[in-house]
């Protein structure tokens, strides 16, 4: 049985990440406390409570950034 993977990048660093992976997997694999920054996928911003059910694809980029509040 072949491993199949998929290329992604994080924070503009390439990864190799299993088939099937999700934001949540990507990040986890980065090292970084989750709760500690917002997330975008493609340029469009994923809600910390949607990450695991969002799926990765080959190609994918992922980014990480300091939420930012105030008014």
């Amino acid at each position: 049985m072949t491993n199949i993977n998929i290329s992604v990048t994080v924070n503009g660093e390439a990864q190799q990440l299993p088939a099937g992976s999700t934001l949540a997997d990507a990040l986890a694999a980065s090292g970084q406390p989750s709760a500690s920054f917002a997330s975008a996928l493609n340029g469009e911003f994923v809600a910390r409570d949607a990450r695991a059910a969002t799926a990765l694809k080959n190609g994918d980029a992922v980014f990480t950034f300091q939420a930012i509040t105030g008014g």
